[in-house]
């Protein structure tokens, strides 16, 4: 009988290395950002691939699943919470952070993009040994293997409310919004519930990149012939704005390099004209940017005011804002001045601007396609800090402009809070002295744009105007 060489009892496979996937530790590390730092993705990630093309890791293709797999798992990040709570053995918030992390990235490329199963799991796991180690990337393979167990219309089915009995709560699961912002959305929108789910669903799209071209300086057309007509569209509403078909490069454009155009949603470029364009009593001379930064505004508003022979002063009041402002205005051929300074304290004497613009700080819930991370980031209490700094913004811009001039507040949040609330409380009297002034219907200054609601003001939806949510109330001072 030939002799059988004896069993080898428990024979381990060879130690493999950890694949390292140059787009999937971008991703984590921008992840990482957010959360540590209280950063914003939209700052983050440009410089990281910026710096991973540098070093040739990346080429176009990786950037935009890099950028794909950060906002999305930002924008969804309330859903796929909700999922993988069902699919640990513990409370979601004794999950380590970074382990949360790499679980969400897993959950975006299973549930949100159209990567194979097998692939989304297994990247998750390299990437978990790469930046965690072998004994959590064992956890993460446990928990992406039950969460492939279902697509997402599945696991909703599974985790969210049922809408009769709750029907925020439903919306906010589905939609992966927080419960008091869907209910703030929803009263300022009115309706029934498709209006609010067509805009919990624009918040989660990605925004198109939108071109202003500063007039006297740069045309639409322009433009639109420097990216090329396959690439680029002019702006739906705006004579100025160009849109970019996906993966266009602003800095790329001579234009954008040279400050006669820059990158600004069309909702602030319709802000902006609807102020220039408001119909005055008097002289047209003086016009006053009050929360310049970072100077969007200012620079369209310094185009406008140099055509007419009129001067912008620009005032923000965080240096280092006031810095940026100065650069967005730099060549423009009007005369104009930009300052470091508080706009609750003056420093201008009343009643020497004809045109003033306050855009003024606020919880940024009409940019959440552009910073997902907000919503899951701000708080209801919030409301209660911005509050007294609008309403101070608002009486120093009507103190500030003569009588007979017109005063822009602007925001970018359609919450009731901080749009007419606002208004209606300074211009009434509530918390500070009366002010004499009479609305101006700002729907007319926003020639071709529809639903614009009852007016004298305005609100703005990425629902309906594919622009953030920008409100904008005009008032004329008369006494």
């Amino acid at each position: 009988m030939s002799q059988q060489p004896p069993r080898r009892h428990g024979t381990r496979k060879p130690y493999r290395r950890p694949q390292k996937d140059p787009v999937r530790v971008l991703a984590f590390e921008a992840l990482r950002a957010v959360d540590e730092r209280d950063a914003y993705a939209n700052l983050v990630l440009p410089p990281l691939l910026r710096k991973a093309r540098e070093g040739g890791d990346f080429d176009s293709r990786d950037a935009a699943l890099a950028t794909e797999l950060v906002y999305g798992s930002l924008r969804r990040q309330g859903t796929y919470d909700a999922i993988i709570a069902q699919c640990v053995d513990r409370p979601l918030r004794e999950v380590d952070p970074p382990v949360l992390d790499v679980l969400t990235l897993g959950a975006h490329q299973l549930l949100g993009t159209r990567i194979p199963t097998h692939a989304a799991v297994s990247a998750s796991v390299e990437l978990a040994r790469v930046v965690l180690g072998d004994g959590r990337a064992k956890f993460v393979n446990a928990v992406l293997r039950k969460v492939a167990a279902h697509d997402l219309d599945g696991w909703l089915e599974r985790v969210a409310p049922d809408y009769d009995e709750d029907p925020e709560d439903h919306l906010g699961v589905v939609h992966a919004h927080p419960r008091w912002i869907v209910s703030a959305l929803w009263d300022a929108l009115g309706g029934g519930r498709a209006g609010i789910e067509d805009l919990l669903e624009a918040d989660n799209e990605r925004p198109e990149v939108t071109l202003v071209a500063r007039p006297g300086r740069a045309t639409a057309e322009e433009l639109v012939a420097a990216v090329g007509e396959d690439s680029a569209l002019p702006g739906r509403w705006s004579p100025y704005a160009v849109r970019l078909a996906e993966g266009g490069e602003p800095g790329a454009l001579d234009a954008v390099r040279e400050g006669r155009a820059g990158v600004q949603d069309e909702g602030s470029q319709l802000v902006a004209l609807a102020l220039a364009n408001a119909p005055l009593d008097g002289p047209d001379r003086a016009w006053l940017d009050g929360c310049a930064g970072p100077g969007g505004k200012a620079a369209l508003l310094g185009a406008l005011a140099a055509q007419r022979g009129a001067a912008l002063l620009a005032s923000e009041k965080q240096p280092h804002r006031a810095r940026l402002v100065a650069r967005a205005l730099d060549g423009n051929p009007g005369p104009y001045q930009v300052i470091a300074a508080d706009g609750t304290r003056p420093a201008w004497r009343p009643g020497s601007f004809d045109r003033v613009l306050v855009d003024v700080p606020c919880t940024g819930l009409g940019a959440l396609r552009r910073r997902p991370e907000a919503r899951w980031r701000r708080r209801p209490e919030d409301l209660d800090g911005f509050a007294p700094l609008q309403r101070d913004l608002l009486r120093q811009a009507l103190a500030a402009v003569r009588i007979g001039g017109v005063a822009g507040y602007a925001t970018c949040s359609p919450h009731l809070a901080e749009t007419r609330a606002v208004v209606d409380d300074v211009i009434k009297g509530r918390g500070g002295p009366a002010v004499d002034v009479e609305f101006i219907d700002a729907r007319p200054l926003m020639p071709g744009v529809p639903a614009l609601g009852d007016g004298p003001d305005v609100q703005l939806w990425p629902h309906l105007h594919g622009t953030d949510a920008m409100y904008l109330a005009l008032l004329r001072r008369t006494g």
